[in-house]
């Protein structure tokens, strides 16, 4: 291995907005779940949670200031699709789980805020908007149009997380204004959130030649073509999602198939 490469891989970029942000949402949740119980003696909270939800803030800090974030920005497409996997199928999901519907009920009270948000959880809205989102994000010119401007970089990012969170919450939501689907319904849905991510990812996967400008004029790495990056980048995203997926497909089917043992 070569300085330069050796470099890139040691590489952290503390981005002051993201070690902000991140620490500040860390610190407000602990305050939430730690403080407020001990007031009122049926809101209940475990240490589990916390990790959990501590686990899916570092997923999304390695994601943005590790050396995938600098390898991805400057040199391969491949390790762009790994830190897209962890902006939107590992951390949000940590996230919703782990978070009590006693923090969020509140804003509920707040009859516009309520309406909004029970309109984009909808399953099939949140699927949609998210594959949507997504998918607009892939395409060639908005794609190198985010590489290339750091501003719109982080307004991609923001929406994955947020649209993904959104997708993620007709599965392990916790919060009773917004509950989850049976588990009988969560088998189309994960379905058909596995074909969007085929939709996104077949042309990618399957083009003879790359698509996106700015990988083919970054510095070879690696020995990596930039048509063999931008393959192994639609595999990493498909068989990362689709194992995701599948599990969750398998999970809910025994759940659905042990309810209506004990119904019967």
């Amino acid at each position: 291995m070569d300085l330069f490469t050796s470099s890139i891989l040691t590489n952290w970029h503390p981005h002051p907005e993201v070690l902000i942000s991140l620490l500040s949402i860390e610190l407000l949740y602990l305050f939430l779940v730690y403080y407020i119980p001990k007031y009122n003696n049926n809101l209940t909270h475990n240490s589990y949670d916390t990790a959990i939800f501590t686990i899916g803030i570092l997923v999304l800090l390695i994601a943005l200031i590790s050396p995938i974030h600098e390898i991805s920005d400057g040199f391969l497409f491949s390790a762009h699709m790994i830190q897209h996997l962890l902006l939107t199928l590992i951390a949000p999901p940590l996230l919703v789980i782990s978070t009590p519907g006693w923090i969020i009920n509140p804003i509920f009270k707040i009859k516009p805020v309520y309406i909004i948000l029970k309109t984009i959880t909808h399953p099939i809205a949140a699927l949609s908007v998210f594959t949507l989102i997504f998918s607009l994000w892939h395409l060639p010119n908005l794609y190198n149009t985010s590489v290339t401007n750091h501003y719109v970089h982080i307004s991609e990012h923001l929406m994955f997380i947020f649209t993904a969170i959104i997708m993620w919450i007709p599965l392990f939501s916790r919060i009773s204004e917004l509950p989850r689907l049976p588990y009988i319904l969560q088998l189309p849905y994960l379905f058909l959130l596995s074909i969007g991510q085929i939709l996104v990812f077949a042309p990618i996967t399957f083009s003879s030649e790359p698509i996106y400008q700015w990988y083919i004029n970054a510095p070879r790495i690696w020995n990596i073509t930039p048509l063999t990056d931008q393959q192994l980048g639609g595999i990493i995203m498909k068989v990362g999602s689709g194992t995701i997926f599948l599990s969750l497909m398998i999970r809910a089917f025994f759940k659905w198939y042990n309810e209506e043992n004990k119904v019967k």
